[in-house]
């Protein structure tokens, strides 16, 4: 049967990736008839590319070092699972970036090319504008379009844009999943052990970790130096060509928020798989009966499978750009009450065609779980059903709280944005106060998906919920990943100096990104927790513990190292962030002093040197917090035990979910404020209100996009890594 298992899961990664490649084939055939847009859309790809290429080649003997000490500890399998998970990792990263940078400029000519012309094609009567090519003033002729009112976006062009940023976003998501279950099936066909193939998400999580920090450093580095100097010193807009610092700042879209994303979702779909089988291996609905065995490794493995199909009928609800998406439409029209749906989608309305893929994708895996639980759990097939369902059901009401913190649709934010008008420390407070109030109702909803699951199925129960959290991972990525490129097409768009209705496009496009991305990285947050949990469970089991008792001098000391892990962590990475910021405020000022005719737009900005800036601090400050993360847990387990070790993930599990939850909201109300006040809100751009908007969100950037949602593959990693090398430990 175990062959089986390998090849449905097989089956389905490569549908995966079969997805991905068709909606690639048709975003390569969207158009980038505008030559600036065309040529700053290289430069970020080229820029982007060239840093990844250059973490990896950091990275590589790290992995070759740890894949050597596996060997010599524990055998070939594990060293090969480990290297294989590190590249299927690395790739998904890779893939990622490279599809979102392709897809940026596309964006921004999509919302330049919807919007109504004033005159006819380029072939007839047209309207013209010469666009400045570079610092010779060369200029082409380009159609552009008559500015829509104040405070309108054009429906049709909003479409347009979001048709081309989701489907490079789908293509990020379905990659990820793709290459999840691909290197899953690869490694149980060449193992055929589960507690070997823990080895794998090992891998991935230790990829995933430094791609987060070293990405989040460098988006960050560049993303407070270019808002700081330019926005607040300068008075220029934000992506203004005249910044030294705005090409960082779109690579670093790109390097932290697509490719280090997309390595933290990975690891984290993996790790909630992993765990669910090596506990489905062993686990007994009864006391002292059978165990589950390989029905309860295929069923995590089919859940996965399933969410496959579930995202990929979701994606075709936003996007039309893959094969048999209109049959799909046709049907779904025909379903009472959904016509009018459809039409609301095709009308442009993005957050309401987002959240209506997520949803249509949520209502697919729920109800295909009922069925799944009955075909591999008979008698037991509702508890273990509900069990799936309350990881469901709570990872979107996760998501939908984390909206309603962190969106400027609703009060939380404009009270924030309204604190500005006592200036930056009042922003920085009601943003902080709002982060740590908002940790509340999504503790208590891991708490209760928790507490129903075990009782209805155990400690299956729970890392079933977890699956079932990330089993859509492949449309929660899709709209996490169309973020970063709708804001990249909002600077490519502002640096063409194409018309304002197109960059108050890809602001509104952004301004919903932002919201999403606050969305997924509180339902990786919430899975974190409940995976954590999980792989904690696999852990005690492979080290034999029994309990973790609080009264032993050696637990409470683990749990205190344990706790104290993630604030060290977050320390090094926002530590990191500040001083290469530093570094970026200094060169940017110093070329606004030296380099004359910057602001007349008669002289380039000397970009490569705050690209370089960016680069290096990412290379050499990733390193430390990743290699703790895989330290730390070995010391203790080697010196202190493995009891010790037991308390030190508990203890990391607790601060370190608290810790993500707050961050990432807090940055994420700080950004949306700072939108909400230049869409015209409390004295608008160029005000003080702003100025202090720019500040809050400066310091919530390091929050929501280094730290944060690095956490919580800091609590997963540490937890693997105890797994993997369980055996190891005799005390």
């Amino acid at each position: 049967m175990w062959l089986f298992l390998v090849f449905i899961t097989l089956v389905f990664g490569v549908l995966a990736g079969f997805y991905a490649w068709s909606v690639y084939q048709k975003l390569s055939e969207s158009p980038v008839d505008h030559p600036r847009v065309a040529e700053l859309s290289d430069i970020i790809h080229k820029g982007a590319m060239a840093f990844l290429k250059k973490e990896y080649t950091w990275l590589a003997p790290f992995v070759g070092v740890v894949a050597i000490l596996l060997v010599s500890a524990l055998g070939l399998g594990a060293a090969f699972a480990f290297v294989l998970g590190a590249l299927c990792s690395a790739t998904a990263g890779y893939i990622g970036m490279y599809v979102a940078t392709q897809a940026n400029g596309r964006t921004s000519y999509a919302a330049l090319a919807g919007m109504p012309q004033e005159s006819e094609t380029p072939a007839k009567k047209s309207t013209k504008k010469a666009v400045e090519l570079d610092k010779d003033s060369e200029t082409t002729e380009i159609i552009t379009a008559p500015e829509p009112e104040e405070s309108q976006v054009n429906s049709k062009a909003a479409g347009s844009a979001l048709e081309v940023a989701f489907s490079g976003g789908s293509i990020v998501g379905m990659v990820v999943v793709g290459l999840g279950l691909i290197g899953l099936a690869i490694a149980y066909l060449f193992l055929n052990d589960v507690t070997a193939l823990t080895a794998f998400g090992m891998g991935a999580s230790s990829i995933a970790l430094f791609a987060r920090v070293g990405g989040g450093i460098y988006t960050k580095a560049a993303d407070v130096g270019a808002d700081l100097v330019g926005k607040v010193e300068a008075g220029i807009p934000e992506d203004d060509q005249r910044n030294p610092a705005v090409i960082a700042d779109n690579v670093g879209d790109n390097v932290g928020d697509v490719a280090g994303m997309g390595a933290d979702l990975f690891e984290s779909y993996v790790n909630s798989i992993l765990a669910a089988m090596a506990i489905g291996a062993v686990y007994s609905f009864t006391q002292g009966g059978e165990a589950l065995g390989l029905w309860g490794i295929g069923y995590p493995l089919f859940l996965a499978a399933w969410g496959v199909l579930s995202s990929i009928v979701g994606c075709m609800m936003i996007s039309r750009k893959v094969p048999f998406s209109d049959v799909v439409i046709s049907f779904v029209r025909k379903l009472p009450g959904m016509d009018g749906v459809i039409q609301r989608i095709d009308d442009g309305d993005a957050a309401f065609a987002l959240r209506t893929g997520t949803f249509v994708a949520g209502g697919l895996m729920i109800a295909g779980t009922f069925i799944l639980s009955i075909l591999f759990f008979f008698a037991n097939s509702f508890n273990v059903f509900l069990s799936v369902t309350s990881g469901v059901l709570a990872g979107i009401l996760i998501g939908i709280v984390t909206e309603i913190y962190t969106s400027g649709d609703y009060k939380f934010v404009r009270s924030v944005a309204e604190s500005s008008n006592t200036g930056t420390a009042t922003v920085i407070l009601s943003g902080l106060s709002l982060g740590m109030m908002s940790v509340g109702i999504p503790v208590l909803l891991i708490c209760l998906a928790t507490l129903i699951s075990y009782y209805l199925a155990g400690m299956f129960g729970v890392a079933v919920s977890a699956v079932g959290m990330l089993s859509i991972t492949g449309i929660s990525l899709s709209v996490d990943a169309y973020g970063p490129i709708a804001d990249n097409a909002g600077g490519i768009a502002q640096m063409s100096k194409l018309p304002e209705g197109v960059r108050k496009i890809t602001d509104h496009l952004d301004a919903i990104g932002n919201t999403t991305a606050a969305m997924g990285k509180g339902l990786a947050i919430g899975s974190a927790a409940l995976t954590a949990l999980a792989l904690f469970v696999a852990y005690s089991q492979a080290a034999h513990i029994e309990k973790i008792d609080v009264m032993n001098p050696y637990v409470i000391v683990g749990m205190l190292i344990g706790g104290m892990l993630p604030f060290v962590f977050c320390s090094l990475s926002i530590d990191a962030v500040s001083r290469a910021a530093g570094s970026m405020i200094e060169e940017v000022r110093r070329q606004f002093h030296e380099i004359a005719g910057i602001m007349e737009g008669t002289a380039q900005p000397e970009y490569e040197k705050c690209v370089s800036i960016s680069t290096h601090a990412a290379l050499t400050q990733m390193i430390v917090p990743g290699v703790m993360a895989i330290l730390v847990p070995v010391l203790v387990g080697f010196i202190l035990g493995k009891e010790a070790l037991g308390g030190l993930l508990a203890g990391s599990i607790v601060t370190g979910v608290m810790m993500a939850l707050f961050m990432a909201n807090s940055g994420g109300a700080w950004d949306n404020a700072k939108k909400y006040i230049e869409d015209g809100h409390f004295n608008g751009r160029g005000s003080q209100n702003h100025a202090a908007a720019v500040v809050g969100d400066t310091v919530g950037d390091p929050f929501k996009d280094t730290a944060g949602p690095a956490l919580n593959i800091l609590i997963k990693l540490m937890t693997v890594v105890a797994l993997v090398l369980a055996p190891l430990f005799k005390i």
